[in-house]
């Protein structure tokens, strides 16, 4: 890849990387090309050497949002060594994760806006769905077969998102906290999750 292609592959990048944390922490309707081409120190004119509309970015932004936590969440499952799936629980309930939706699992912010979006965005998202059933399936030791562990993956991670998106939802921060820490004490047989770092 020649000098030129590799500045431009870069830029792209970041782009992508603005526009996947800004539509994590506002939703996807929210922020507009100046906006994001402000933020990367671009000018409006250079977004069409990168991206066909508005719509090809965002599109693109969900895929790389939602598969920027792949790794976190590998990263996380490995902390704990004795039992990574609960490093991952933990992780994944911590309060540092629900205080910051724009570097989050984006299967939470972004949940409604596939369930509304076109075909590229819902095949991103069932992608991702997918290869966190995987991820968590592979960490239960306890399964007796894959179906088992399968659907067991499939509470795990709708309770996950589901109690990250309600402690973001709610008004009270106690009962936030609660949500939390009784999720993880249910997945995990233990609520102490505060130092674990966020996925």
């Amino acid at each position: 890849m020649g000098h030129s292609q590799a500045e431009k592959a870069a830029t792209r990048e970041r782009v992508l990387r603005i526009t996947s944390r800004k539509i994590r922490a506002e939703g996807v309707t929210r922020p507009g090309i100046a906006e994001l081409m402000n933020e990367a120190g671009l000018t409006h004119g250079g977004f069409y050497k990168h991206f066909r509309s508005r719509d090809d970015l965002i599109t693109q932004a969900v895929a790389f949002a939602l598969a920027e936590g792949t790794a976190k969440m590998e990263r996380s499952a490995r902390k704990n060594e004795q039992d990574p799936r609960a490093g991952l629980i933990d992780a994944y309930l911590a309060k540092q994760h629900r205080d910051a939706p724009a570097t989050g699992c984006a299967l939470v912010t972004l949940g409604a806006a596939a369930a509304r979006g076109g075909q590229d965005v819902k095949e991103a998202y069932e992608k991702q769905v997918r290869t966190y059933l995987d991820l968590i399936a592979g960490l239960d030791d306890d399964a007796e077969d894959g179906e088992d562990a399968r659907a067991e993956a499939m509470v795990t991670l709708s309770a996950l998102v589901g109690a990250v998106l309600m402690a973001r939802a709610v008004d009270d921060q106690e009962f936030s906290d609660e949500l939390l820490e009784t999720v993880t004490a249910r997945l995990t047989g233990h609520a102490s999750h505060d130092t674990v770092p966020a996925p």
